[in-house]
């Protein structure tokens, strides 16, 4: 079925959209929450809340991109479950490791402290991303947005996984740099 229609189903209340964007986007959805939270049964959960979240966000919501709609929602219930649950220990698994790989690349000072800076820093990071070639940018997503683990990266692109790590390196000192002659303190 198409995006569109789907979202007609919610805009018309109708039950059947959640079982339709479960059709299409389900596995989607199931991926992008391992990848965050490396256990089934809670990927699960945020998966179904996802579409608890979408029932709710539409309408007034009209996404235009249905897949990345949902798939934000995902990844953004699939964070907050794992940092409540890691709130007090620093846990393995690909989320701490991508995090502390952009360590270096973050301020000192919490950018989050303003709307201005944020919206600055979310320029500077699009800025970024659209001078990247599609394959490197591909790869910073998945890495850095999916989480995904390096060998995982590697073989849906058909790289060797140093490549896809010294990729990585290098994206991660062009971003640094970049930020720097923006004026981020970092």
């Amino acid at each position: 079925m198409e995006d569109e229609r789907i979202v007609e189903l919610y805009w018309e209340r109708s039950e059947s959209a959640i079982s339709e964007t479960e059709t299409k986007y389900g596995r989607y959805l199931k991926t992008v929450a391992v990848n965050i939270l490396s256990n089934e049964e809670d990927s699960l959960e945020c998966v179904n809340d996802t579409y608890l979240n979408a029932w709710n966000a539409i309408p007034p919501a009209r996404p235009k991109v249905l897949q990345a709609f949902l798939g934000k929602i995902t990844r953004n219930l699939a964070l907050d479950r794992y940092r409540a649950e890691n709130a007090q220990k620093r846990g393995g698994g690909e989320i701490a490791l991508a995090l502390d790989e952009l360590l270096d690349v973050s301020s000192r000072e919490s950018v989050e402290d303003s709307v201005a800076d944020r919206t600055a820093l979310t320029d500077a990071l699009r800025r970024f991303l659209s001078g990247l070639s599609t394959e490197d940018r591909r790869i910073f997503l998945k890495r850095y947005w999916y989480f995904m683990p390096v060998k995982e990266i590697s073989e849906e692109m058909a790289l060797s996984q140093s490549s896809v790590k010294m990729r990585l390196l290098r994206m991660r000192e062009k971003l640094r740099e970049k930020l720097i002659t923006e004026g981020f303190e970092i």
